[in-house]
């Protein structure tokens, strides 16, 4: 029988952990060690992803296992193009367990509900052991968010980022205050776009030879699926990921709080950091972003609120959603509180719809598999939400658009944030809103064929009517809401004449509406 001390650890490596720093490759010793790599069809075909985000996630895996193997490990690396390959993470496994005879399997735990239960399988599957590792590339283990959140009667990302603020001292002085007494700086995080607005453009990354190799692969295998690849530039190494990182602290964020809510048509970027998907990769470190913002602020060359809302993004919300994701899963993803049933209508695959605002977010989502996150909240969010479309066909279509989604970041803002699914678990009110708030916030309404100052009839802007259709039908749930009950007064003073022509406009627009075709997020 062999030697157990001859035989390696099998170290599993999800496409979402792509870093020396995982806690199930920290500290080891290279010459006893397999790590196991795989590009699987379950993983991207679960829901027809974004080809860009397809193309993000296999080309950054690929160059991180070279980048592993330059540096001296074993590793084993499944493409999907092997004619043996499974298919599934647990189908490789045990095909690696025949080729390796490991002693020991040592994984990090998802970050994906799915993926996570077919982990804790592996112990009784296997004969090895299997050691499951927390994830410690977050700052808040779930531990501690599930001992935060166990006896409080509403969560609230607000009371949870200022415990984040005070765990990791970030903007905070000596005597424990947040610094320029604020926690909170968002008040100044509104500035509508001005007509000088020049935001400098993000890097991109011509694909190299790997990545090029890539893209063939997912055009051939995937080209049914949404988006485009024409003008794929993510980076897809730590290396382009900190070049990306050092243009966005030199160039924009100085400017990205103010006009953080900003949006301008055909300006797809303005001043955001574009790093998520290199976050969610794990190609950057959360905590390393976050005191670099914070060192610019000391510098001076860098303001309060631009640094303060980079950093809630990340050690508040990003670390937020993802211990609701966990303390509130499987259920998470059935939630429909508002019993919200319409179909998701056509124009998000297609783009084709006269507003103007939709389509344009739906433009750069197609070509550059993201839009920002106001864009995704108040536009693409806020419209689904007050049209009543069914939470698990919005889900899957966000889910499948972006290249920084993963269930875990994407179910909680959807579900919760966007269409308060949850009935208010997350979120202290719906996000719904008229026109008016995008024709503040943008210029996507100067050359829209409907009016935001028409509020109902022919050429409204359909974001009016739709909103107060909205209120009425949710009057029972919302009207005790302390955010937005007062707003009925509003909608009492107009009279039953008024009123019903706002739910006569809502409704014909409704009608107008052509569901989307079947196949687009999941097979049939």
């Amino acid at each position: 029988m062999p030697d157990p001390a001859n035989r390696p650890v099998l170290v599993p490596i999800l496409g979402d952990q792509l870093t020396r720093k995982l806690a199930s490759l920290r500290g080891r010793a290279k010459d006893d060690n397999v790590i196991l790599i795989m590009e699987v069809w379950d993983e991207a075909t679960y829901v027809r992803h974004h080809k860009q985000k397809i193309a993000l996630i296999f080309s950054a895996m690929r160059h991180f296992a070279g980048e592993l193997e330059d540096a001296g490990w074993s590793v084993d690396y499944i493409r999907l193009n092997d004619p043996d390959n499974s298919g599934s993470f647990t189908g490789e496994l045990a095909r690696a367990i025949e080729r390796h005879d490991p002693r020991a399997i040592h994984v990090t735990h998802s970050g994906e509900w799915r993926v996570q239960q077919a982990i804790e399988q592996w112990p009784g599957k296997f004969a090895c052991e299997v050691e499951i590792l927390e994830d410690d590339r977050f700052l808040c283990p779930l531990t501690d968010f599930r001992d935060w959140a166990q006896d409080r009667a509403t969560l609230r990302m607000e009371n949870f980022y200022h415990d984040m603020r005070r765990k990791t001292g970030l903007l905070m002085t000596e005597d424990g205050k947040p610094v320029g007494g604020e926690w909170n700086y968002d008040k100044l995080n509104r500035e509508s776009p001005g007509e000088d607005m020049d935001p400098p453009p993000r890097p991109t990354f011509p694909p190299d030879a790997i990545t090029s190799e890539v893209i063939a692969l997912v055009e051939k295998r995937f080209g049914g699926h949404f988006g485009s690849l024409d003008n794929f530039g993510w980076p897809v190494t730590r290396e382009q990921a900190e070049e990306a990182a050092d243009a966005f602290f030199g160039e924009r964020l100085a400017r990205f709080g103010p006009y953080q809510d900003a949006m301008v048509h055909g300006q797809d970027d303005l001043f955001h950091s574009m790093l998520s998907t290199s976050l969610n990769l794990g190609l950057l470190d959360p905590l390393d972003l976050c005191r670099r913002a914070e060192a610019l602020y000391e510098a001076g060359e860098a303001p309060i609120n631009s640094v303060e809302g980079f950093i809630r993004q990340i050690i508040g919300w990003r670390e937020y959603v993802r211990g609701f994701y966990w303390q509130f899963m499987p259920g998470l993803a059935e939630v429909n509180a508002l019993e919200a049933k319409r179909p998701l209508p056509e124009f998000y695959w297609t783009g084709e719809t006269d507003m103007r605002c939709l389509a344009d977010c739906i433009r750069s989502t197609r070509d550059n598999a993201h839009a920002h996150h106001i864009q995704r909240l108040m536009v693409l969010g806020n419209f689904a939400l007050i049209a009543g479309i069914d939470p698990q066909a919005v889900e899957d279509w966000y889910l499948v658009v972006y290249a920084d989604a993963y269930e875990w970041v994407e179910l909680p803002n959807v579900a919760a944030m966007i269409l308060y699914a949850d009935g208010g678990k997350l979120a202290s009110k719906p996000y719904a809103a008229s026109g008016n708030y995008i024709n503040t916030m943008s210029d996507y309404c100067r050359k829209c064929r409907y009016s935001p100052s028409k509020k109902t009839g022919e050429g409204a802007c359909p974001f009016n009517p739709l909103y107060w259709h909205f209120m009425h039908n949710h009057r029972d749930r919302l009207e005790s809401n302390h955010r937005v009950g007062r707003i009925y007064a509003n909608w009492d003073r107009m009279g039953e004449e008024r009123q019903r022509e706002y739910l006569d406009s809502a409704e014909a627009f409704l009608e107008t509406l052509v569901p989307a075709k079947q196949g687009w997020a999941r097979e049939e």
